[in-house]
């Protein structure tokens, strides 16, 4: 199957112009980006929607001053006494606003006084639960995404991140926008690390990702997206927790790439590249070029994105419907 024939690449093709679409209608954010008094945020989410509450978390506390806490549904359904989330502003990411335990979860805060937003790219209501449950309701896109790995969804989730802190403090610029969607599409046009780079990730054993802020948050889905779409062993790291002991599982025979937010690499990025040069371990330094931070993020994630499905297809497996999974996931 030739790339360009997968429900893959035909979501992550639309990515700019969603992205462009988005910010035609980003003056929205300023009326639904809810924040408490104090400007603390809870944010709750699953799989990919999750990992885009990690990106948030480091893009609202850097540069819109608001503090973000993670909720994790298993310790709200478990609760003995009633919790106190009175004018909590509670953000619920969910990229079909189907999923059983997150709609449950915010259900239950708003009954203990919380405040919801729903981030979603369903826009039916009548499918949508969450988004009628919060009654805030931040739509990404309405162009459905049917193939299980979530492509334009997470990076609409990103987006909508930026243009809150945009909303809340007037940290970035329009320019910023417009800069990022023309690299995304550059990025979608390329062939990342070309054959060469394919036939290194074959060969192997585990694969490891490995950024810092919010290229955290890139590290761990694209480990998520190449587990998905490629039945990689592939884990994602920041580059602090990654010396803390995982790098003490990594060989000769495996592969890692370390995500700089700059062109010139930071010293904990070098740190984890000195370590990996001592095991002898394989790795790949992705620089960004020269999109602004945080900016950088989102043709890096799609670069990756479009790296997973290639190996996918060069492993003759079928990216699009991977066996055992499914696009929306209920585990409540």
């Amino acid at each position: 199957m030739n790339v360009k024939d997968t429900l893959t690449y035909g979501d992550i093709a639309e990515i700019p112009e969603l992205l462009a679409k988005f910010s035609t209608r980003a003056g929205e954010i300023k009326r639904l980006a809810l924040r408490s008094e104090d400007k603390t945020v809870y944010l709750v989410g699953r799989g990919s929607s999750g990992t885009a509450t990690l990106f948030a978390k480091y893009i609202w506390e850097t540069y819109a001053g608001t503090i973000v806490n993670f909720i994790h549904p298993h310790s709200i359904f478990e609760a003995k006494r009633p919790l106190n989330f009175k004018g909590q502003a509670v953000w619920a990411f969910s990229q079909s606003g189907r999923s059983q335990d997150i709609v449950a979860c915010l259900e239950r805060l708003q009954k203990w006084g919380a405040k919801g937003v729903a981030v979603t790219n369903e826009p039916d209501l009548k499918n949508n639960p969450l988004a009628r449950l919060a009654g805030r309701h931040i739509l990404l896109s309405s162009s459905k995404e049917v193939p299980v790995a979530a492509t334009k969804s997470f990076e609409l989730q990103l987006w909508a991140v930026l243009w809150a802190a945009q909303a809340w403090t007037g940290c970035f610029g329009d320019r910023d926008f417009k800069n990022a969607a023309a690299a995304a599409a550059q990025a979608v046009g390329e062939n990342y690390g070309g054959d060469k780079l394919i036939a290194e990730l074959k060969r192997a054993h585990m694969l490891g990702f490995v950024g810092r802020g919010p290229f955290n948050a890139v590290a761990e889905d694209s480990a998520l997206k190449f587990r998905e779409m490629a039945k990689a062993h592939a884990l994602g790291y920041s580059a602090a927790e990654f010396l803390h002991g995982p790098v003490g599982a990594f060989s000769s025979r495996d592969l890692v790439f370390l995500f700089s937010p700059s062109h010139r690499v930071p010293e904990d990025i070098l740190k984890v590249k000195q370590a990996l040069k001592a095991r002898g371990t394989p790795y790949h330094v992705v620089k960004p070029g020269a999109l602004k931070a945080p900016f950088n993020c989102i043709p890096v994630d799609i670069r990756m994105k479009k790296l997973a499905l290639r190996l996918a297809l060069a492993k003759g497996l079928n990216p699009d419907n991977p066996a055992g999974l499914n696009k929306v996931t209920q585990t409540f």
